[in-house]
């Protein structure tokens, strides 16, 4: 059976503030050594899908760059398919930004189109997660669906979040409903959908033509399938799945990596996650130096004396002497000078965190949310960044100059000033 797989990854990834200011969400760096993307690129080809279409839109430079012909992924292929990188264009017809989820894959039919495909997997670029497609669409070819939704349980308080979905004992969908103020169930949508091919281009069409249409799949499409009885059924789901949309999300996903047993297991060599590696040297850890129950990356240099206690350090961090970094994720060569102190916090690329600077709290901090520090921007020496506050890309020392007693309080948020900008 031909497979197709449809990989949507233009979004703006609002929510993860400082952390997509300058990436697409599924290119925002995870786990150390991986790129959000990284997981459903490799959940295609361990389940032996090569056709592979990436939709993307929002600062594609990123996702363009790191997955290049697709080779890390076995998917720099021409007649057996391969990875093809798509943005919207301007063609014989006017099209415009995606409108939805189901605009995007409406827009490119003519790619989905190339080969012929009996099935069309639709996978969102932004999620965490292990799943085998090719089980996933025998259970579609088995129930004779036109369309299969993957489905997992979700905490009743967190279910407004997501679409809900109501099913009979056969798992035939009853009922779907996109984001409800009060959800009628727990039987959360995962944006994982397999279509008949011909079934998916009537819908997209007559989607097309409603002018009151979001031209989304959980908002528009997907209901209205229900709505007309056409054969939809839920896949349920029981293994690890997270949608990193938000920065509490995206620290929390870090955290299960490092429980015991983790939540997700990146050892498992039955079901590998391919990226695409830089050439770093081995790490290196100085004297006296403390890392408990941590991830570190190639390239990283800890110096004597630091602490490194339930956090995960990606490639090229520098700690200096003496600093202490608890329950927080340091993305690429990040720079931690001697004696700062870094604590539930998010800590992006190139950024440096000055002498004996503090950020964050590892305390009880409330409703207060996790500290996040964008890229490239310079913490003063000495400083102290209270829990929950966000420090903008490329902030620098005079940004931090309207704080006169070198503290931030909790829940600020500090951007560039004009004068920096300049």
């Amino acid at each position: 059976m031909k497979i197709k797989a449809i990989i949507l990854a233009g979004g703006k990834g609002t929510r993860l503030g400082v952390l997509t200011i300058k990436r697409a969400k599924p290119a925002v760096p995870f786990g150390g050594k991986y790129r959000i993307i990284d997981f459903v690129l490799s959940n295609c080809v361990n389940s032996n899908v090569f056709d592979v279409l990436v939709l993307t839109q929002y600062r594609p430079h990123s996702l363009n760059d790191h997955i290049g012909k697709g080779r890390p992924w076995d998917l720099d292929r021409s007649f057996t398919g391969g990875v093809r990188m798509l943005q919207p264009y301007q063609g014989s017809f006017d099209t415009d930004w995606y409108a939805g989820t189901a605009d995007a894959v409406a827009q490119n039919l003519n790619f989905v189109r190339q080969g012929r495909p009996e099935f069309v997997l639709i996978l969102s670029g932004d999620h965490i997660y292990e799943m085998d497609y090719d089980m996933l669409v025998q259970y579609h070819r088995d129930k004779g669906a036109d369309a299969t939704v993957c489905t997992i349980r979700v905490p009743l308080d967190e279910a407004s979040r997501f679409g809900i979905v109501d099913t009979d004992h056969d798992y035939r969908v009853t009922d779907f409903v996109e984001k409800p103020i009060n959800p009628p169930g727990n039987l959360a949508n995962m944006g994982v959908y397999v279509f008949d091919y011909d079934v998916l281009e009537r819908v997209l069409l007559e989607d097309q033509s409603d002018p009151v249409s979001a031209h989304d799949f959980g908002h528009n499409v997907l209901p209205k399938m229900v709505e007309a009885s056409m054969n939809v059924f839920a896949y349920p789901y029981g293994g690890y799945w997270i949608d990193v949309g938000t920065v509490d999300a995206y620290w929390e996903a870090h955290m299960d990596l490092l429980s015991s047993p983790p939540s997700l297991n990146l050892n498992d060599r039955t079901w590998v996650i391919h990226t695409r590696s830089e050439e770093r040297p081995p790490v290196r850890i100085g004297n006296g130096t403390q890392i408990i129950d941590s991830m570190i990356t190639d390239g990283s240099v800890i110096g004597a004396g630091a602490v490194i206690e339930r956090s995960i350090l990606s490639p090229g961090v520098f700690v200096g002497p003496g600093a202490v970094i608890r329950e927080s994720v340091i993305l690429n060569d990040a720079y931690v000078e001697t004696g700062a102190v870094i604590e539930r916090a998010l800590i992006d690329k190139i950024s440096v965190i000055g002498r004996d600077a503090r950020v964050g709290s590892w305390q009880d901090i409330g409703d207060l949310k996790i500290t996040s520090v964008g890229k490239n921007a310079r913490i003063p020496p000495g400083f102290r960044i209270g829990a929950g506050s966000i420090v903008g890309a490329d902030c620098t020392h005079e940004d931090f100059s309207r704080f006169a007693d070198m503290s931030v309080p909790a829940g600020s948020d500090v951007q560039i000033t004009s004068r920096s900008k300049k």
